[in-house]
């Protein structure tokens, strides 16, 4: 029997024929490092600037969205500048409509807040012993200690103003996007040219072209089918409202048509308000969750099933992508966010479809 010599301790030991190349390449770290990098650069820039970004990107996202209806009103030979200035002119007059129906119910009920709260209080008193077991349990855990009386407690006015400023843009703001949405409006054939030509190839222009052409039909598309579905929305909402009994159901469906705008936020905080208005409204508490309810079976269908059907199909947006991007937008920019998310992630999938190769690797054994 043949033995094997005993190599002495601390030889290495001899070299492997077999090449193994890393899973990951050192180049391929540095990459990833960089490009995390100018995220997290670019991520601070947008929040830091967002006074200055948010109404140049909304109004460069709204302004694509309106350009098919300016070129489509070209064709009847009116200047490009004077279809901006209808167009955009026609949009604001529609918002502050809608904005008119929800403001004079809301200031109303501003005015009554005290005299509301002491409503509220008296029909949710149901709930007051509940709310003091959970804060007295708090306080033997190391919480307060100090339990107020009343554990509902009514929010007072000084919460008005700082939801008003998270909601609402300043006059700078404002003007700042209606200036650089007509402007856009009216210069997109010349904006758009000058981009395509930017590029040498001919290949590329061709790309870019095709790129920018999809953009601006998909994003049209889309503020055209959503508006449509929102104010279908709004006016099923409105007459859930009368049938319920609720007061000024014409100034809760405006209010439920503008927050489906956000996707997700938006209907959920509309429920909060028809459960409120319902509760402090009606007589009893069943009558008050009426409306809310059938909200709430509106909605369900609506997300379900025709948001789905008409969107989904036609421009294949993941659920999971849309959260994310809803949850993404809305931390960095607010509800200004929120509302651009969806045509955000329209732009990042059309130009991943014409930008990334469409062969991608196959896991081993997925065949079919």
């Amino acid at each position: 029997m043949r033995t094997l010599p005993i190599e002495p301790a601390g030889t290495p030991l001899p070299d492997s024929n077999e090449e193994r190349p890393p899973l990951i390449r050192r180049t391929e770290v540095v990459a990833f490092a960089l490009v995390a990098l100018l995220i997290v650069v670019i991520t601070g820039l947008l929040y830091v600037a967002k006074p200055f970004f948010l109404p140049i990107v909304t109004a460069f996202v709204v302004g694509t969205m309106l350009s098919p209806a300016a070129t489509y009103m070209e064709r009847w030979r009116i200047p490009r500048a004077v279809c901006a200035v209808l167009i955009v002119g026609v949009a604001l007059i529609t918002v502050g409509f809608m904005v008119a129906l929800i403001s004079v119910p809301l200031i109303e009920w501003s005015s009554r807040l005290p005299e509301l709260g002491g409503l509220l209080r008296e029909k949710l008193s149901f709930l007051e012993r509940p709310i003091g077991l959970w804060r007295q349990l708090q306080a033997s855990i190391g919480g307060s200690e100090a339990l107020p009386s009343s554990p509902i407690q009514m929010p007072q006015i000084d919460w008005m103003q700082p939801t008003l400023e998270f909601v609402s843009p300043t006059l700078t703001e404002f003007l700042l996007f209606l200036v650089t949405l007509v402007l856009f409006v009216a210069s997109w054939k010349d904006l758009r040219r000058a981009l395509v030509m930017n590029f040498g190839g001919r290949d590329a222009r061709l790309r870019t072209l095709r790129i920018l052409n999809e953009i601006e039909l998909s994003l049209g598309g889309y503020l055209l089918t959503v508006t449509t579905i929102n104010l279908c929305y709004g006016a099923a909402t409105g007459v859930i409202c009368a049938l319920a009994g609720m007061p000024n159901p014409a100034g809760l469906g405006a209010l439920a048509a503008i927050l489906n705008f956000i996707p997700i936020i938006g209907p959920s905080v509309m429920f909060i308000v028809l459960t409120l208005v319902g509760i402090i409204s009606m007589p009893t508490l069943g009558e008050g969750l009426i409306g809310p309810l059938g909200f709430a079976l509106l909605t369900f269908v609506e997300g379900h099933f025709i948001t789905p059907t008409i969107i989904g199909r036609r421009l294949e947006l993941n659920a999971l992508a849309v959260f994310i991007a809803l949850a993404f937008w809305t931390w960095l920019w607010g509800p200004m966010g929120g509302f651009l998310a969806s045509p955000l992630l329209i732009v990042g999938l059309v130009m991943k479809e014409h930008l990334l190769p469409e062969d991608a690797p196959h896991l081993p054994g997925n065949e079919t």
